[in-house]
């Protein structure tokens, strides 16, 4: 962790029925249908991906373009440096198509390259956890599905696609006199969209179709706008 980073307590365990723990002004973002996925290539485990591994995937009748964990490490890249994360602002939560529920802490610092990042990702799934090297402190556990269980009661969830007419700018998604959290839903694919029914409805945040990375991007630019994050 670099000396200028701004440490943030883990995200704390909450019971469902204790309103007085619910945190005002959060975001929560689920990334859903992560390409997340380990074999054995070569006598190590690696995760796959399109790039490294086409030939293996087409010989076991893999498509190669399902398999893109580059894109989960582009959007924890742009959730985890953001000022709402700095500022103690931002939960994530990324689920693997494989239905793995992870839980990320706010003091987690995404690896800058893939392959470390890959490597980081290989642990996670073998051993359940991340752990800081220098203590006991988790920084990515698997967590208990369905993910409703670890979401503010009564919250808004909106699930971001392009195949919707509900257009709505990013600091639209909130109001500044809003004390209230609310959960962002982002598909971690490269194509097709997801289901899921956990959300209160669905928005678009651009005419144009965004990558999943760039939809993190300007969502958290947005509300740190309106909640005057600088």
């Amino acid at each position: 962790m670099a000396d200028d980073d701004v440490v943030v307590a883990p995200l704390k365990k909450r019971l469902k029925t204790d309103d007085s723990r619910v945190e005002k002004r959060v975001l929560y973002v689920v990334l859903e249908a992560c390409s997340l996925e380990s074999a054995k290539i070569g006598g190590e485990y690696a995760i796959l991906s399109s790039d490294k591994h086409r030939k293996f995937l087409l010989k076991n009748n893999k498509d190669p373009a399902d398999y893109r964990p580059d894109i989960l490490h582009q959007c924890l890249l742009n959730l985890l440096d953001s000022p709402l994360n700095r500022a103690g602002r931002l939960r994530v939560f990324f689920r693997t198509n494989k239905n793995v529920l992870i839980e990320v802490s706010p003091q987690c610092r995404i690896p800058r390259t893939f392959d470390r990042f890959c490597g980081l990702m290989v642990q996670l799934l073998h051993k359940m956890v991340v752990r800081a090297a220098d203590s006991s402190q988790k920084l990515m556990e698997t967590v208990k599905n369905p993910v409703s269980l670890h979401l503010p009661v009564g919250c808004r969830k909106i699930l971001m696609t392009f195949n919707t007419d509900n257009l709505l700018m990013p600091k639209e998604l909130t109001t500044a006199d809003k004390d209230e959290p609310i959960v962002i839903v982002v598909g971690g694919i490269a194509r097709g969209k997801i289901v899921v029914d956990y959300t209160d409805g669905e928005a678009k945040i651009s005419n144009f179709p965004l990558s999943a990375a760039l939809t993190c991007a300007k969502i958290t630019s947005g509300l740190e706008e309106v909640w005057g994050i600088i």
